[in-house]
């Protein structure tokens, strides 16, 4: 199997070929493509030289499977063109996401509808992904009505550029600005650009996302905030269920979930943090309790790695997927 990644040199591309190398991820050939800023640059992948080509290089080296990790320009001219070669695309960008005929997937909870004739299949917003592994198996018990979601967001989501004001601004260097506004000891209530609703685009897509993988009849509102911390993305999320719960249940059904780890122990003050989940390829629960002021609401702290399940892992987890199940 030739496996290309585009956008190899980026956080996520790095992050992408770091998982492929814990997972022993099989090909016969791998494919780095990236920018012609980066075109000839070597990278050491599994102990082997590779040397970055551009994308009209790897279109005529017909790979059979590519990630993309390049932005939403790139993916929505270039996905179409490996498709039509009989490659599939699993892309990271936004382009894909809600088109009506590409499914949107996470593989703990949608894998099962993939098919072999999806030929570009699109990866979630790492918020959406980090929130659905949480939610999905409590909506499926007591089916959610209502969620209100604030998140607290790394700069490491936005890319290279931002980490970089986080660190000049920090050490007191002047240097280009990722943000309108200073981030070094400030929280940004803004992420992505504002739509005509008041609403930023990154609120919309944990909204129109999660209707799309989980259940349109789920009212939603979110509020999304950019924070000074590299470690992983946090959520503050309130729900509201058509059934009433037992609390207990909610532990069992949350120990129990794939890709889910508990840590919820107030007593010995334990519970999710980014500085914890940097690296790691699970998302984290806790803070678990009953929201006593609404009926059958409950409350949840949920923190990941966006760089890592929140994109890379869960790129890497569908192909796994198509690769067992024979779909490529």
């Amino acid at each position: 199997m030739k496996l290309a990644i585009v956008g190899a040199t980026g956080m996520v591309g790095n992050e992408i070929l770091k998982i492929i190398q814990e997972k022993n991820l099989a090909y016969s050939e791998l494919i780095l493509v990236a920018s012609n800023k980066s075109k000839g640059k070597e990278l050491i992948i599994n102990n082997k030289s590779h040397f970055i080509i551009d994308l009209d290089e790897m279109l005529e080296k017909k790979p059979k499977l590519a990630l993309f990790s390049a932005g939403s320009q790139i993916s929505k001219i270039w996905a179409p063109k490996l498709a039509e070669i009989g490659c599939k695309v699993i892309d990271n960008s936004s382009y894909w996401r809600m088109v009506v005929d590409h499914k949107l997937i996470i593989p703990e909870i949608n894998g099962a509808q993939l098919e072999k004739n999806d030929t570009v299949i699109a990866n979630p917003n790492c918020s959406t992904i980090q929130l659905l592994i949480a939610i999905a198996p409590l909506h499926k018990k007591y089916k959610i009505k209502r969620i209100v979601i604030s998140t607290y967001q790394s700069v490491t989501g936005t890319g290279k550029q931002a980490v970089d004001q986080l660190n000049n601004e920090e050490q007191g260097l002047a240097g280009e600005m990722a943000y309108p506004h200073p981030i070094y000891r400030n929280a940004l209530p803004h992420i992505d650009d504002f739509e005509e609703n008041g609403y930023t685009k990154e609120e919309m897509k944990m909204v129109n996302e999660t209707h799309k993988i989980l259940d349109k009849s789920i009212a939603i509102t979110a509020t999304a905030v950019r924070i000074p911390i590299e470690g992983g993305h946090c959520e503050s999320v309130n729900i509201t269920f058509s059934n009433d719960f037992i609390i207990n249940d909610i532990y069992k059904t949350l120990n129990n979930t794939k890709g889910l780890k508990v840590v919820d122990d107030i007593h010995k003050n334990s519970y999710p943090m980014p500085i914890n989940s940097k690296g790691k390829d699970d998302v984290f629960v806790g803070r678990i309790r009953r929201d006593h002021s609404e009926k059958n609401s409950l409350n949840l702290w949920i923190v990941a790695d966006n760089l890592r399940k929140g994109a890379a892992t869960n790129t890497v987890q569908i192909a796994e997927y198509m690769i067992k199940n024979d779909l490529l």
